[in-house]
């Protein structure tokens, strides 16, 4: 066999084995399509689809969900307390959940990605459409940064802020080689098609384990949620991706975070590993002395699910510094 041949049947081989990992990537995500589908409403935003979930009546309250996640995360059990009281509207994020992503950060090899800022307006502008006037808005880690964005960017239509476990200040060390190859070019096209058809359940329920520690998952989270939304591959770029350029936008909008006047609120657990609190909520408040922070001793990053009460509590302090309530 020449080395001609030889080489047409490896070229041959490397395709059949590329189409059988992008064909089973795609029927895991199809599965997890079919599985979770949209639970609230699809508002066409210039072209770019968003998934909003409305309950409730009183005061608007905007809920934004953080990295890896979607608005499920805040309807497996907070929702049913703030619907009572507030006009309640979670939203999935550019490119998780339901909501798409911007025009042209799509494609296996793109690197662009959606701003903090830029996330904010097209939340905004779903929300427009949903008649929402001067919102309470509520983030939680990463979209704590969407949160600060919404703020900033609407000081004057914005009743009030409310920061949970979120991510605020500009912080040491980089976030690892995991975010960095797959929020890169080749890692989007080469290495995240494979991680998505063959990922095991096993790595899902230990990082949710992760993400709650040293508090534990509440039974039947990880079936609520649907963690499998977030592996599917465009999904899975857009969280590394944004995750990954997160810390130069922290640092231009930290430098502006004195002219916020609504009421803020936080709620940080002192455990939290993942968003330190030392780094961020205790910085913040630093910062910004009209801020109030609640510090949960022993709690990690979910203080929503392991403490909800608390976090209640800071909304209705937060609406009726606003003069909502």
């Amino acid at each position: 066999m020449t080395l001609a041949v030889r080489m047409i049947f490896v070229a041959l081989f490397a395709v059949v084995v590329i189409a059988a990992i992008q064909w089973r990537a795609g029927a895991r995500e199809r599965a997890a399509e079919a599985a979770y589908p949209a639970v609230g409403q699809i508002i066409d935003v210039d072209g770019v689809p968003v998934h909003a979930w409305v309950r409730g009546t009183g005061p608007d309250l905007v809920l934004i969900h953080g990295a890896s996640g979607n608005l499920r995360d805040f309807t497996f059990d907070l929702t049913d307390q703030l619907s009572q009281r507030y006009r309640v509207i979670a939203f999935d994020r550019p490119g998780l959940g339901w909501t798409g992503r911007l025009p042209g950060r799509s494609g296996a090899w793109n690197t662009d990605t959606e701003t903090p800022y830029e996330q904010a307006a097209l939340l905004q502008r779903a929300a427009d459409q949903l008649d929402v006037k001067n919102p309470i808005v509520l983030g939680h880690s990463f979209g704590g940064a969407v949160t600060l964005a919404w703020g900033l960017s609407r000081p004057d239509e914005t009743a009030a802020l409310v920061l949970v476990g979120a991510a605020s200040q500009p912080w040491e060390g980089d976030l690892g080689l995991l975010y960095q190859v797959t929020s890169s070019a080749l890692g989007g096209a080469l290495v995240i098609p494979p991680a998505v058809a063959f990922l095991p359940e096993s790595y899902v329920r230990n990082s949710i384990e992760t993400i709650f520690a040293p508090q534990p998952a509440p039974e039947g989270y990880a079936a609520h949620i649907g963690p499998a939304l977030t592996l599917r591959r465009e999904t899975t770029r857009a969280n590394a991706q944004q995750v990954n350029t997160l810390y130069p936008h922290i640092v231009e909008m930290s430098r502006h975070y004195k002219t916020l006047s609504m009421p803020i609120e936080l709620v940080h657990g002192d455990a939290d590993t993942i968003v330190p609190a030392s780094v961020h909520a205790e910085v913040f408040v630093r910062d910004m002395p009209d801020a109030t922070l609640t510090m949960l001793p022993g709690v990690g990053h979910m203080p929503h699910h392991t403490h909800p009460e608390v976090v209640v509590d800071a909304i209705d302090r937060a609406a009726a510094r606003a003069g909502l309530r």
